[in-house]
C-alpha cells in the first residue's frame, strides 16, 4: 500500500532543501571528519545525502534502505581492497539514516551495532541538529573501524572523503 503522506513529502520536497540542512560549511566539516577518521583505520567512509526519492519510486514502495543499497553500489563503496567500506546514507525527505557496510566489516560487527548508530543519527536529524548527528555518527563508526581495521603502513585512501549529494 502506498503511503500518500510520504509520496507528497517526496514529490514536493524543494530541490534545494538539502542546502539548508547541510550548508557548505557543514559539508566541509564532514569531509574533514571523514579524512581524520580514515587516518585511524583502514576502513573507507562515504557520506551520501539524498534530498528525496523520485515520486514513482515512492509510489512503488522503495524504502530508504533499498535506495541506500543502490547508492552503496553506485558509489562503489564495495570496491575497497579489504572490503571495509561503510556508506552513511541520509534520505532527507524521510530523515532516515541507513548504514550499509561491506562484507569485510559485516562479518565482524553485528548489524545491531550499525542500527544503533543510525538511530542515534536519526534522532539528532529529527531534532534538526544535522551537524551533531553527522559528526557524532562518524565518530562512533570510527571507533568500530579502528577496533577491527586499525591503521597501519598500508593505510591508503581508496574513496573520496567529500560528502556526495545524490541526484536522481
Amino acid at each position: 500500500m502506498v503511503n500518500i503522506k510520504r509520496w507528497f513529502i517526496h514529490a514536493f520536497m524543494p530541490p534545494w532543501r538539502w542546502r539548508v540542512a547541510f550548508p557548505a560549511s557543514l559539508l566541509g566539516e564532514i569531509d574533514m571528519a571523514v579524512e581524520q577518521s580514515e587516518s585511524l583505520h583502514r576502513g573507507e567512509l562515504r557520506f551520501a545525502i539524498e534530498n528525496a526519492l523520485a515520486p514513482s519510486w515512492v509510489w512503488q514502495g522503495m524504502s530508504a534502505s533499498q535506495r541506500a543499497t543502490e547508492v552503496f553500489s553506485n558509489l562503489r563503496v564495495w570496491d575497497t581492497e579489504e572490503n571495509s567500506g561503510v556508506l552513511i546514507y541520509l534520505l532527507l525527505a524521510d530523515r532516515e539514516v541507513d548504514l550499509v557496510v561491506d562484507r569485510g566489516i559485516a562479518k565482524l560487527v553485528p548489524q545491531a551495532e550499525w542500527d544503533t548508530i543510525a538511530e542515534a543519527m536519526q534522532k539528532e536529524f529529527h531534532r534538526g541538529d544535522f551537524r551533531r548527528g553527522a559528526l557524532e555518527g562518524i565518530e562512533r563508526i570510527t571507533k568500530i573501524l579502528a577496533t577491527h581495521f586499525p591503521s597501519d603502513a598500508t593505510n591508503k585512501n581508496e574513496l573520496s572523503n567529500t560528502p556526495v549529494i545524490v541526484k536522481r
